[in-house]
């Protein structure tokens, strides 16, 4: 890498660039939509694919490798970790929902959810433990669409 590598420079532009604009470059970059994640998932992706088309990506070993392990953890069942893949938001995203006047804020965690400091595995848990009735968390936290349901 030169002092004249324009990759820094593409880097450092991400982080003042709009969320529209990096909906483009992500659109240019990976010819698909983008992912309905946080500005700084946006972020860390592009800058990883930039890096990754100018500079080359993982070699094949460490592919396998890293699918083996995957495996490893999920049982090699894809369509399970594909599926907490997508619908999962990222660790640190925090859900707020106001309940009858007053505001909730849940914090994702890498191993479920945290609530007045508390860990808990489901979002379920918690709004059923906020509203004192059984809630789909998803639901009840905005994450999904009730009419959706079938």
């Amino acid at each position: 890498m030169t002092t004249h590598d324009p990759i820094p420079a593409r880097l450092a532009a991400l982080k003042t660039a709009t969320t529209l604009e990096l909906k483009a470059q992500w659109r240019d970059l990976f010819d698909s939509e983008p992912p309905p994640f946080n500005r700084r998932y946006l972020e860390s992706r592009l800058a990883y694919r930039i890096q990754e088309l100018a500079y080359g990506g993982l070699k094949p070993e460490t592919i396998r490798r890293l699918e083996r392990l995957g495996e490893e953890l999920d049982g090699g069942d894809r369509k399970k970790s594909r599926m907490r893949a997508d619908t999962m938001p990222i660790a640190g995203t925090r859900l707020i929902r106001e309940w009858q006047g007053v505001e909730y804020i849940v914090t994702v965690t890498a191993d479920g959810f945290e609530w007045r400091g508390r860990p808990y595995k489901s979002l379920s848990a918690i709004a059923r433990a906020i509203t004192g009735t059984r809630w789909n968390g998803w639901v009840f936290f905005g994450m999904k669409n009730r009419s959706a349901r079938k």
